[in-house]
């Protein structure tokens, strides 16, 4: 899942942060491609309305703001 749709979807990374019950700083810390478990549980709360690609996911290294 992709940063920038998530931003769009909500409207600010302060939306999306509240959302996922973490700091701005976390969000603000996501590269493009937005760490796996936060695209999982965004594809649930939004039922599917943005939804989770697990081929952006395959053979890719986690950075350590995603752990």
């Amino acid at each position: 899942m992709k940063k920038s749709i998530v931003v769009e979807f909500y409207g600010s990374q302060r939306a999306v942060a509240e959302v996922l019950g973490v700091s701005d700083q976390s969000i603000s810390a996501w590269r493009e491609i937005i760490p796996e478990r936060a695209a999982l549980k965004l594809e649930r709360i939004t039922e599917g309305s943005l939804r989770y690609d697990a081929s952006l996911y395959v053979g890719r290294r986690q950075h350590p703001a995603e752990v």
